[in-house]
């Protein structure tokens, strides 16, 4: 049971990584473009999170951790960059 819901939920986070990566290529304004990368971000965080839990490697949780903190400095930056310049 708990295999199908999260063979599921991978559909649903490939998916969501596809819509966005569509919106970050067609997106019309930069501000598009920053939210669907935190988007494609997160997706990515939840799916090293799945592929460690399918390959029961709880390391790969540690990775999903930084790189997220990273992704939330770089839009961090992105942002202060987009609303007032370095």
């Amino acid at each position: 049971m708990v295999n199908s819901i999260l063979t599921a939920a991978l559909i649903i986070i490939l998916l969501a990584l596809l819509i966005s990566l569509i919106r970050f290529l067609k997106g019309p304004s930069t501000v598009d473009r920053v939210i669907s990368f935190d988007v494609m971000t997160i997706s990515s965080i939840a799916l090293i999170a799945l592929i460690a839990y399918f390959s029961n490697r709880i390391i790969y949780l540690d990775v999903a951790i930084v790189y997220g903190l990273l992704s939330f400095l770089g839009v961090l930056i992105v942002a202060r960059y987009i609303e007032r310049g370095l």
